[in-house]
């Protein structure tokens, strides 16, 4: 077997595993065309995809990193590990020669966040929609998806790919519970609290009935959330409409539907919520990743400074208002 028929047989038999691990199809594509391309790189240079060099691992990195986020070069070389571990385990391959690979770590950030205010100001984006449609059956349903789209992701701090896909079957509203698929195809359930099941309610009564005519003859979609025609409302579509909402209500750009999933993870906590019931209702494998949510919003770290500090009053305090200073016991200075 040549050194290329090698590789591609290699490729595919990591795409079977992913397809037997029941990866979503999203991550089946994306390990496909990052190995993909790194084994034709590999091959436009005669060098054996089982045994590159260490120099010829750093060439790749260095060219990969050209014109491409940290978090884009990351996710390649993620892919690359995965596969060359799957190579290892088959006997394809007899190591993994990314392992001792030092890459650039990417930089910690906060997640970005909404205030409460402002995730009322989009939900009275959506309102106004509804006020606006002045008997309009269509545009009424419409607004009605709208409302209940932006409640139920921000109510159970959905992820837009289970929002997609999320079904009518899937939504008990007298528990105010909606069944969601997560990352790794593992269930999980969802609370809705009061205006979000209203919101569901509403639509599901007054909204979907009317999206689901223009859908013709045929059986019905599964999906909770119907575009304009009557089919299911995908991610592209979700995004659509929420990014229509954030300039309706003059949020700052590049708030995304995940915004309203952080924003979601942080107000529980900023309420009181316990890091692990969090994690669970986010549905995450480890508990490291819900704690980037642990930070404090800045407005209540002023507040917090202002109301604590002897000196976070605006100007400078005359030696009339220095506040006494009290040492404990008789320590000496």
């Amino acid at each position: 077997m040549t050194s290329e028929s090698g590789a591609e047989a290699a490729l595919a038999s990591f795409i079977t595993a992913l397809e037997a691990r029941d990866s979503s199809p999203n991550t089946r594509r994306s390990y496909k065309t990052s190995v993909g391309a790194y084994l034709a790189w590999l091959g436009a240079r005669g060098i054996d995809w089982a045994t590159p060099a260490r120099a010829d691992l750093r060439a790749y990195l260095a060219e990969l990193g050209v014109g491409r986020a940290r978090s884009t070069v990351a996710q390649r070389v993620a892919a690359l590990r995965a596969f060359y571990r799957h190579a290892r385990r088959t006997g394809l391959s007899p190591g993994d020669p990314w392992s001792s690979l030092a890459t650039p770590r990417l930089p910690r950030r906060l997640p970005r966040v909404l205030e409460i205010e402002q995730v009322e100001r989009l939900l009275s984006a959506v309102e106004v929609d509804l006020a606006g449609a002045g008997g309009d059956t269509f545009a009424e349903s419409i607004a009605l998806r709208d409302s209940a789209l932006v409640e139920t992701v921000y109510a159970a701090g959905l992820r837009i790919g289970e929002l997609a896909a999320a079904a009518v079957a899937d939504l008990d509203l007298n528990r105010g519970e909606i069944r969601v698929m997560g990352k790794g195809r593992k269930e999980r359930i969802g609370l809705l609290g009061r205006p979000a099941r209203l919101a569901l309610e509403r639509y599901l009564a007054d909204g979907r009935p009317t999206l689901r005519a223009r859908h013709g003859a045929g059986p019905e979609p599964p999906e909770l959330f119907l575009n304009h025609r009557g089919h299911a409302l995908g991610v592209r579509g979700l995004r659509f409409r929420l990014e229509r909402l954030r300039r309706l209500a003059g949020l700052p750009v590049g708030v995304s539907p995940h915004t309203l999933r952080h924003s979601f993870a942080t107000h529980l906590l900023a309420g009181g919520a316990d890091l692990r019931v969090v994690q669970e209702l986010l549905g995450h494998e480890s508990l490291a990743t819900t704690q980037v949510y642990t930070h404090v919003s800045p407005g209540r770290l002023r507040s917090a400074y202002e109301a604590a500090h002897p000196r976070a009053g605006r100007g400078s305090p005359g030696p009339s208002a220095r506040p006494p200073v009290s040492v404990p016991g008789d320590l000496p200075a």
